[in-house]
């Protein structure tokens, strides 16, 4: 997958947020995208192929994997970052708008009229509230996407072994997972993350109250 598309997105919020929208757009792009992209696809790449359960039925290894695994990690993931990082887009599209009705007012009352606005990224009237509901949407997809995983792999947890007796299997078969503690420290290390930018995206959310409160 090419990343080179929220690279640029993130880039072009940064410019847009406050401190501690700076510090979410760091964890994400750093300790999410790039982890992502250099470690944890190369983890999980061999997840079927070394799903090895002790029986030679035909189908039998699939099914079991079908049903401890039935979406892959690394596909939520990807999904869940892509996910994260559009209500960004939302700030930058409100802000392009700003600027294209800033200047089509110009054209229409020449270079000299007043502006509609004192700065076109300002936080302030409709971007203020766009802003907000991007950083509650961006917390609510994070923490959706945590039940999700709590809810498909319970605790987040990845056993070294699973006893499966789904058909077409003969009986109880034992299957065996492929670096377990590896993916388990990964996923760790995901959802810990994704824990930090929920609370950042609270943060901000009380920053920008309390400051418009003042």
């Amino acid at each position: 997958m090419n990343w080179a598309f929220l690279q640029g997105l993130l880039s072009g919020v940064n410019k847009y947020s406050t401190a501690l929208g700076r510090i979410w757009l760091s964890v994400v792009f750093i300790f999410r995208v790039l982890v992502y992209v250099v470690a944890a696809e190369d983890v999980w790449h061999d997840e079927q192929k070394d799903f090895v359960c002790n029986t030679k039925q035909p189908g039998c290894p699939n099914v079991c994997y079908d049903e401890f695994f039935p979406v892959s990690h690394v596909r939520l993931w990807a999904l869940q970052l892509i996910l994260v990082t559009c209500p960004s887009l939302l700030v930058v599209l409100h802000v392009a708008y700003r600027e294209e009705r800033e200047r089509r007012h110009r054209l229409k009352h020449g270079p000299n009229a007043p502006s509609l606005y004192d700065n076109t990224g300002k936080k302030k009237g409709g971007l203020w509230w766009t802003y907000l509901l991007s950083l509650i949407f961006k917390a609510t997809i994070d923490a959706s996407f945590l039940y999700i995983f709590h809810r498909l792999y319970k605790n987040f947890d990845m056993p070294r072994l699973v006893a499966c007796s789904v058909a077409p299997c003969p009986h109880t078969v034992n299957c065996f997972i492929s670096r377990p503690t590896e993916k388990k420290i990964f996923t760790y290390f995901m959802v810990g993350t994704a824990v930090i930018c929920i609370l950042l995206n609270i943060c901000e959310v009380f920053y920008l109250v309390g400051k418009r409160s003042e």
